[in-house]
């Protein structure tokens, strides 16, 4: 699902960190033209995971479909003279085949991307995917078929059958989404919001492919000058200006556009650092031709739209929708047994609380997690009542606010146990970066460099910064490091593996 500028091109920054500047000039009143330019709302990524979501049920259906269609004409039917003489082939035989068959060609279709986002609102591609998967899927049977020894044998005018009937099934269920996916209220959730800075040959002919083509998922908000009102080349009358590069904070602040795309090639080292950070604090994607890349290309990807090249933020593992819903499997799954086994705890626990400190057991709070989007946290109270009358602020060692009950839960995690809800209704996984609060995060957005890149993934239970000591008051910067090293190295292995430390790893909790 898209998301801020890619961490790997962020953490390529970091490392450069001595050389970054803020943009200096005050965030200025947003420009009149975007008021007026940009009229739909912002696009809902809740909306584009959903669609996504049918996509893959709807092949899942048409797969297993297909493969129980190619049974039936191979054994049940006179549809293939030489099938006839198995009339009699039970049915359960071929379940387990199916099965197999359906969880293999949904990998391949995963592995070719086919249920990005970006591509749902192109069919032709689409098209091709299915043909290439389908393809691959109905040699590697019949590949099994002659190599290993099935009991009853794979029957190739079985697949064969399947292969036909699935492709065909495919590509007229992807034709009826398409359609559906074209109607403006669903597709305007698909295209994100182009800004330039500045405007070249380069950035006319995107702005061209991108008007004149409606498959292309995105809209063109304006453009901002390099400096003043100076372009290197001047933007046709139908691109709207919105002002000068210094206007960049209070155009992004209006959270109406999800990529900037640089096609300046005036701009110093600090002041694309200075963009990239900007972007990053508020969740937009950074993007630049590369004929005028001035910075390392450490971290980043080339793509292409129609023809033009596109620097941009190369892929994180959990972009893919194959890791998410096999992440969120997983956290499903160790949700439902984390609440089973720790309900008796939580009821110990919060009677003990209560018995300190009477009052309200639960302990509920706003969080920010993934993009951004804030939710309401669950915890067993570890402190008193009053704790943040003065305001929020971070737990210390020998926190006086701290119930005796407090410190065990919190040196254990116990505290933490009811957030196995979070995870089942989906607001969090059992790992990832720990949420932050709001009104915390607006200072370190600011202060601290690539702090909301950390968001680009669900926020968890437990996380890599803590089962490495890096909790309660300890360096911000540390730990943003260690969330970020996360998201660019994540794997089922490395999250099995956290949350096997964070049961004995309790340096800094307190």
């Amino acid at each position: 699902m898209e998301t801020a500028m890619a961490t790997k091109s962020r953490t390529g920054n970091a490392r450069m960190d001595e050389q970054q500047t803020r943009m200096s000039a005050p965030v200025p009143a947003v420009p009149t033209p975007l008021q007026n330019h940009v009229k739909a709302p912002h696009r809902d990524l809740k909306a584009v995971d959903f669609w996504v979501s049918i996509a893959l049920l709807g092949d899942t259906l048409v797969i297993l479909g297909s493969q129980m269609l190619g049974f039936w004409i191979k054994f049940r039917s006179s549809w293939l003279p030489v099938g006839i003489d198995t009339p009699d082939m039970p049915f359960h035989h071929y379940v387990r085949l199916i099965a197999i068959g359906t969880m293999f060609l949904l990998s391949t279709f995963g592995f070719l991307r086919l249920y990005s986002s970006r591509n749902l609102l192109r069919y032709r591609d689409v098209a091709m995917v299915i043909l290439k998967g389908t393809t691959f899927w109905l040699f590697a049977y019949l590949g099994l078929s002659l190599e290993l020894k099935f009991n009853p044998p794979i029957s190739r005018l079985y697949v064969g059958s399947s292969y036909v009937v699935c492709i065909g099934s495919l590509l007229i269920w992807r034709a009826i989404f398409y359609r559906m996916l074209r109607i403006e209220s669903i597709a305007r959730n698909f295209r994100q919001r182009i800004l330039f800075v500045g405007w070249n040959r380069d950035a006319g002919q995107l702005g061209t492919a991108v008007e004149t083509d409606r498959r292309h998922p995105y809209d063109i908000v304006g453009c901002v000058s390099a400096e003043g009102d100076r372009y290197q080349t001047e933007p046709p009358a139908k691109i709207t200006r919105l002002g000068s590069y210094r206007d960049l904070p209070g155009i992004l602040a209006r959270k109406e556009v999800d990529i900037v795309v640089l096609a300046d090639i005036e701009r110093s080292f600090n002041e694309i650092v200075d963009i990239t950070n900007l972007c990053e604090r508020e969740y937009v994607q950074f993007k630049v031709i590369p004929s005028y890349f001035q910075m390392t290309l450490a971290g980043l990807h080339l793509e292409s739209i129609s023809s033009v090249p596109i620097l941009g933020a190369a892929e994180l593992p959990l972009d893919r929708l194959s890791n998410r819903a096999l992440k969120r499997t997983v956290d499903i799954v160790g949700a439902l047994v984390g609440l089973c086994i720790s309900a008796p705890l939580i009821a110990t626990c919060g009677l003990l609380v209560y018995l300190e400190s009477p009052g309200a057991i639960f302990y509920r709070q706003v969080r920010t997690g993934r993009n951004g989007r804030n939710f309401e946290i669950i915890k067993i109270r570890s402190m008193r009542l009053d704790a943040e009358k003065g305001g929020a602020q971070w737990a210390k060692k020998n926190d006086p606010r701290r119930l005796r009950i407090g410190g065990f839960m919190r040196k254990t995690n116990i505290d933490e146990n009811p957030q196995f809800w979070n995870v089942l209704k989906g607001d969090m996984s059992l790992v990832g970066p720990r949420p932050d609060r709001p009104e915390l995060i607006a200072n370190f957005k600011d202060e601290i460099p690539h702090y909301n890149a950390r968001h680009a993934c669900k926020t968890g239970m437990t996380g890599w910064a803590q089962v490495n000591g890096l909790r309660g008051d300890t360096s911000l910067v540390e730990r943003v490091r260690y969330d970020l090293y996360y998201l660019e190295n994540w794997s089922l292995w490395l999250d099995f593996q956290i949350m096997f430390q964070t049961f004995f790893k309790r340096e800094n909790a307190y």
